[in-house]
């Protein structure tokens, strides 16, 4: 189900310069598609395709695309990495060129790029803005019940495991300031595929960036296969245990940390002597 392209009537004004990352590996069919849908929606965004040396062809048909848009450019890497390495190595290409904002978008058209000002709106006021099926207004278009509950289970045990409030952990539709990823320790992130979103999410929340969700509507991709696999989902699962385990144990120890004696005794002379200076 494809959206019809609407008037492109958003402006950037003060948000900087905004890239949009499109990972690719065997998108032969979508990414055309996909870049001038995003090029309709938002005109004045540059956009980075970084392409995993597509054994279909992807990564020429980018070529073709950048040689006549200026607007957009071609990320060529050494093989399928999996899809945490794409947008890291996006992330810094634009950091890199001075972008103050980074677009995480699929290349399948299930991430609406008519929908993209929202979220580009949104980070005016955020430092990290999630695109969320789960929130009020947002929507899944032609998933069967099966994938729908893998997803909201997914995000229901990661924000559980992890303490978030956040209902879509684990989408990939996201707007990052850059300042944000500087501030995460994005090098260090170690999960490539799906639990890299919910990685990054929650390095958020715990520097005390501001996240917000906007609602979306994601749609199945109507060409083409979907990266997921097995493989992913377990590795989602068990990295998400072991946080939520560390969690857990970091939050016991300074349960039973015994508090030191002379600091109790400079906090209550702080405490009688703030009380002095409210009486005076």
């Amino acid at each position: 189900m494809s959206t019809p392209h609407q008037p492109a009537t958003f402006s950037l004004g003060d948000l900087g310069k905004v890239l949009v990352i499109i990972p690719t590996y065997n998108e032969a069919e979508n990414i055309a598609e996909i870049v001038g849908r995003v090029r309709a929606a938002t005109p004045e965004v540059d956009v980075l395709i970084a392409d995993d040396n597509s054994p279909d062809g992807t990564g020429a048909i980018a070529d073709g695309i950048a040689e006549h848009d200026p607007h957009v450019q071609v990320l060529h890497r050494k093989g399928k990495e999996g899809l945490g390495a794409a947008y890291l190595a996006g992330f810094h290409w634009g950091i890199d060129r001075g972008y103050d904002i980074l677009v995480e978008m699929d290349a399948d058209g299930s991430h609406q790029p008519e929908q993209l000002p929202r979220l580009l709106e949104a980070v005016r006021d955020a430092d990290l803005v999630l695109g969320s099926r789960w929130v009020p207004g947002g929507a899944i278009v032609n998933w069967p019940a099966s994938r729908k509950f893998i997803s909201r289970g997914g995000s229901f045990y990661s924000r559980t495991m992890l303490g978030l409030e956040l209902r879509d952990i684990t989408g990939g539709f996201r707007a990052f300031r850059k300042e944000t990823l500087l501030g995460i320790d994005m090098d260090t992130v170690a999960s490539a595929g799906y639990c890299f979103q919910v990685d990054l999410a929650w390095r958020a929340v715990k520097k005390g960036f501001r996240v917000v969700e906007v609602p979306i509507t994601f749609v199945e991709r109507e060409r083409g296969n979907s990266k997921m696999s097995r493989a992913i989902l377990v590795e989602a699962l068990w990295r998400v245990t072991a946080w939520g385990a560390g969690r857990q144990a970091e939050r016991v120890k300074k349960i039973g940390k015994p508090r030191d004696a002379g600091a109790d005794a400079q906090s209550g002379a702080g405490d009688k002597a703030a009380g002095n200076t409210e009486r005076g």
